[in-house]
């Protein structure tokens, strides 16, 4: 396990033996060849208690992470203020953890053993070929969402209105009727496109739309060629095919790959260098699940969110589309008011009889980039809880727990 953490804490966890070592290349938290003021590449540290927060509901929340209570947590990562208050990365050797079912083709094994949707395969998953570069996940999709608001932003992206179907040959699409050709941009990126698709059961069942998808060559195709269920815009309905459309539509309208334009426009103005991203079968980049990240540059995209759209004094992403994302197009009616909106989910929470908003990326596995904007805060989680029925970090739980800390 490998911990990074503020020196206030230090004393405080004795089960952590390397508990003052930081990053590779930083120094107390700064990259050591750039000035605090003009930093993309680090985060600064500070104290909980200089933050406003008390160290000991984090250290319990930490122990308990130690004792198994949540599963396999790779890492957890509190920022307020800017600022990292809390850094903690636990080292799981998880070709032991799930050595048996890698060996075993099943749902979450797809297509080989050896390849890049092997759930169980160490080399890929959590974290890309032994490095610090960890799944997203779902997570994929928020930032694919980011991607198209700069793009449209930049006149590069056509309106949210435009018809699906005006970017494929409908010859050659399964199932065409008026519902299909209703089908819009902006009803893909609420999940609410209208095709029969059921991703509500474990993705470890072979009945779940996905792992059917997965198993076949161009998954656009697959999912268009889905037949329509209801008029689109009446009801969200969980669909990862719908952002892989969303991926190749991305490509046709602006003639770039959805890789190549996240780099120049995303990931270098936030100092984000290192990242992979996994291909679909038909060579299309995975724009549902297919993104590397490490822990501190997810947790740049989820401060991005927070301060609107803005990084270092400039705008990345326009704030109404900010605004727009995080808004809920659909409200879930559950007990937490969960809502939906351009690939980022809502909920909220409570704080001192109070209850405010959260906003959230959700992934499999435990991946949680979490934005609270009335404690200017982020947490990030990340994790490879992948089986079904077994101990798990929700976000509600994640929330909780932190705010616990919060004395100012």
């Amino acid at each position: 396990m490998r911990c990074v953490i503020p020196v206030v804490l230090l004393f405080g966890i004795l089960s952590c033996s390397d508990a003052n070592q930081s990053l590779p290349g930083s120094v107390g938290g700064f990259d050591t060849d750039t000035d605090a003021e003009t930093m993309i590449g680090q985060w600064p540290l500070a104290s909980p208690s200089e933050l406003g927060l008390s160290a000991e509901p984090l250290l319990n929340l930490h122990n308990d992470v130690l004792q198994g209570r949540y599963g396999w947590i790779d890492s957890l990562l509190i920022i307020r203020d800017g600022r990292i208050a809390f850094e903690q990365y636990y080292e799981h050797d998880y070709r032991a953890v799930y050595g048996d079912e890698a060996q075993t083709l099943g749902p979450l094994v797809v297509n080989s053993p050896s390849g890049p949707y092997n759930y169980f395969n160490a080399f890929w998953h959590p974290h890309y070929k032994n490095t610090q570069l960890h799944s997203m996940q779902s997570v994929t999709k928020s930032i694919v969402s980011a991607t198209i608001g700069i793009a449209i932003s930049r006149g590069d992206f056509p309106d949210l209105d435009t018809p699906v179907l005006s970017f494929f040959d409908i010859d050659t699409t399964a199932h065409v009727d008026d519902q299909k050709r209703a089908m819009t941009l902006r009803h893909l990126l609420t999940m609410s496109e209208g095709l029969r698709w059921d991703e509500n059961v474990p993705y470890t069942d072979p009945n779940n739309t996905f792992t059917v998808m997965a198993r076949s060559l161009d998954w656009v195709q697959f999912t268009l060629d889905q037949p329509m269920a209801r008029e689109p815009g009446i009801r969200f309905n969980y669909n990862s095919g719908a952002s892989l459309v969303l991926g190749q539509i991305f490509l046709q309208a602006t003639g770039i790959d959805i890789e190549a334009y996240t780099a120049q426009y995303l990931f270098q103005p936030l100092g984000i260098t290192e990242y992979e991203w996994k291909r679909t079968p038909f060579g299309l980049a995975d724009t549902q699940e297919g993104l590397f990240l490490s822990t501190r540059d997810l947790a740049k995209i989820a401060y991005l969110y927070l301060q609107k759209g803005r990084w270092n004094q400039k705008t990345i992403i326009a704030e109404s589309w900010v605004n727009d994302s995080l808004r809920a197009a659909f409200e879930l009616n559950d007990e937490l008011r969960t809502g939906y909106g351009f690939k980022w989910w809502s909920q909220w929470y409570q704080y001192q009889d109070k209850r405010y908003i959260a906003y959230l990326g959700k992934g499999f596995g435990g991946q949680r980039p979490i934005i609270l904007p009335d404690l200017d805060m982020v947490i990030v989680v990340t994790g490879w809880n992948i089986l079904p029925d077994k101990p798990f970090l929700h976000a509600e739980e994640a929330i909780e727990r932190v705010v616990l800390s919060v004395i100012e």
